[in-house]
């Protein structure tokens, strides 16, 4: 039950700060935090990750209700006691779930985090990157715990 609250959490932080975003700024307006390092920059993303697959949002909306439906059955299935690969799944559900939300309401994805060295991206971004990085050690450990 905790962990899909974290799930909830992701979502609301996610679509609120995305929210603040819309209601405060302009389309591709930017605002330095760092100058040339940092900035809160409010973009529209009509694509999938770094705008890939632009303006095929009926395509990225059917892959991401079935990614998100596998990882919804997959987690049910999936011992409690595997606590690391649960949050790396259900972060990366989180993610997918909150730029979904943009993609069917929107029509996009709305974007702000601004390093100026990576494409523009969200709380749901980061929650799938993070997700994906659990996943990742926890695959390296499991492994070198097998001796594989």
């Amino acid at each position: 039950m905790l962990i899909l609250l974290l799930a909830v959490l992701v979502i609301l932080f996610d679509q609120l700060l995305k929210l603040l975003v819309v209601n405060t700024m302009s389309l591709n307006q930017s605002i330095p935090v760092i100058t040339n390092i940092f900035h809160i920059t409010y973009v529209h993303n009509f694509g999938a990750a770094f705008g890939l697959l632009a303006h095929r949002t009926g395509f990225i909306i059917l892959v991401t209700v079935v990614v998100v439906f596998l990882l919804l059955v997959f987690l049910r299935h999936l011992p409690k006691e595997q606590k690391l690969l649960r949050a790396a799944l259900v972060l990366q559900l989180a993610g997918a779930t909150g730029n979904l939300i943009d993609r069917v309401r929107m029509g996009y994805v709305v974007d702000f985090f601004d390093l100026r060295v990576w494409p523009v991206f969200n709380v749901a971004d980061i929650a799938i990157v993070s997700g994906i990085g659990l996943l990742i050690l926890d695959l390296t450990r499991n492994t070198r715990e097998k001796g594989v």
